[in-house]
Order: structure tokens, then sequence, then C-alpha cells
């Protein structure tokens, strides 16, 4: 039996709808922010595994991952949580996220409150969330991990944006349901700064995802997806 109840809209930001008591579903794109079987373990899955993570932590002394689509904030929580894990001393994380409309603090802590493994993670994440995200919001999780949420358009904002990535998050709303989120045009830029070697994974395998990511120039995979969805993407973009 499903339950929702919305959330009051907050300046331009679109409200939420509940199902289930504590699944935040999205009026604007009429879709679900995360997996509905497990969104954590589905990062694990298709984000981390996807992009040769945790291994790649391993060699690296600063790592930046990219995301389109902060959502929740449960990508970066797993992330973060996993990094503490495997991080090497001294090394610097630096985790980028794009998100049109940013939640709030209430909103976020009551989306990940389902997953006692993130708790610590969710509480420092919403103890440091401003009442009105805009612009930037950046937040040194620890001294080893730095987030920073980039509100607003995301291919304006990245196009503008000086940062290269190791690895990209593609995380965006269905592609059915939010098509720019994953253009030709954005798909291009998600390649560009991306740093030779690096790569990206998502759990989209429709056939425009995959042609526009090929055309850009990535070396595109196709993996089993979780939790019965038969196909996720990853990529690399070559070194040569």
């Amino acid at each position: 039996m499903t339950h929702s109840n919305s959330t009051p809209a907050t300046g331009n930001t679109p409200p939420l709808t509940w199902h289930d008591g504590d699944m935040p579903f999205s009026t604007a794109f009429g879709d679900h922010f995360y997996c509905q079987t497990d969104g954590r373990l589905e990062c694990g899955h298709v984000f981390l595994a996807g992009n040769g993570l945790p291994e790649r932590w391993q060699h690296a002394e600063d790592f930046t991952i990219g995301e389109l689509g902060f959502g929740t904030g449960l990508n970066a929580c797993e992330t973060w949580r996993q990094w503490k894990t495997h991080r090497r001393p001294g090394a610097h994380l630096h985790f980028v996220s794009f998100e049109l409309f940013p939640m709030q603090a209430e909103e976020i802590d009551r989306a990940l409150s389902r997953w006692p493994e993130i708790d610590a993670e969710r509480k420092a994440l919403v103890a440091s969330w401003p009442a009105e995200p805009s612009g930037v919001v950046t937040i040194d999780l620890d001294g080893q991990t730095r987030l920073s949420v980039v509100c607003g358009d995301a291919f304006e904002n990245l196009s503008a944006s000086p940062l290269t990535f190791d690895a990209w998050f593609l995380d965006g709303f269905a592609p059915s349901r939010n098509s720019a989120m994953w253009s030709a045009e954005l798909m291009q830029r998600v390649h560009d700064t991306t740093r030779r070697g690096g790569g990206f994974a998502t759990y989209a395998a429709a056939g425009f995802v995959r042609r526009n990511l090929i055309a850009a120039g990535f070396a595109v995979e196709r993996r089993p997806g979780f939790a019965g969805k038969r196909e996720m993407l990853c990529g690399v973009r070559p070194s040569g």
C-alpha cells in the first residue's frame, strides 16, 4: 500500500511527494530520486564499481568526482563512507554535484534516514546544509573530503567550470523524464571535462544516451544493471 504526502515548494523548487513513508518522488520530473529496491546498494553497483572504485583510490593523491543530479545526497554520502574506509593517508576527494532543484535539509534528512549504514554521513551533511541552498554550496565534510553542490542549470554551470574530473556519476532523472540531462551537448561537456583515462557510470541504458556518450568520445561498455535491470552503461575517455 502506498501512502504519499507533499512537501510545500520553496522558492522555485517544485514540491516533493513522499511514497511509502520516506521515498521522495519528484513532481517536476515524475520520477523517484533513487532505485526503489535499494538506492544505497545501487550506488555501489552502478556508480562506484562502474568507475572502478574504490580500487582506483589506492593510487590517487587527489580524486575528483562529478555528478549530474545531487538529489537527496545519497551517492555523496555512500561515496564518502566508502572513501573513508579505502583512502590513502593525505589523499583528497572532491565530490562535485550539479543540481537544478536542491532539496531542503529536512527533506534530505528524511530521505536518507532509511539507511542506518550512512547515519554519520547523513547527520554531517544535514548539519552543514544551508537553509537556502543556491550558487555553489561547499562543505568540507572532513579534512580529506570536500563536497560542492553547484545549484542551477547543469549545462551552463559545467560549461563555466574550470574543473576536470576522474569519474562521473550520471544520475539525472530517467532519460524518458528528463532528456535535457542526457543531451548530446551535455554529454560532450562531461567528456571534455573528464581526465584521460577517467570515465563515467550510469544506471541509464537508453539508446540515445549510449549514442550521445559514444559520439562525445567515450569508449562505452554495457554491463548488467542493478536489481534485475538488464543493462547499465559505463565508459572511459581513452588515454590516447
